[in-house]
């Protein structure tokens, strides 16, 4: 492994990265083509869904709590 890759500097990983944040995001709409999904079964990092999954949920919850504020 080069020092680079340990780094975060492969574009792959990059890449992976958004098409994680992608995931989740078409997952909270709700709106998924089956064939994209085991797509991204094969390709992704369960542990990046999962910390994604969490850090989109905690950036909805924030947004509500916003939304409440500034409508009362």
């Amino acid at each position: 492994m080069m020092p680079t890759e340990a780094m975060g500097d492969d574009p792959k990983q990059k890449t992976s990265l958004l098409r994680t944040v992608k995931a989740v995001a078409w997952s909270f709409i709700g709106l998924r083509k089956s064939s994209e999904f085991e797509e991204d079964v094969k390709q992704l990092n369960p542990l990046h869904i999962v910390a994604v999954g969490i850090a989109g949920a905690v950036v909805l919850v924030l947004a509500l709590v916003a939304v409440v504020h500034w409508v009362v």
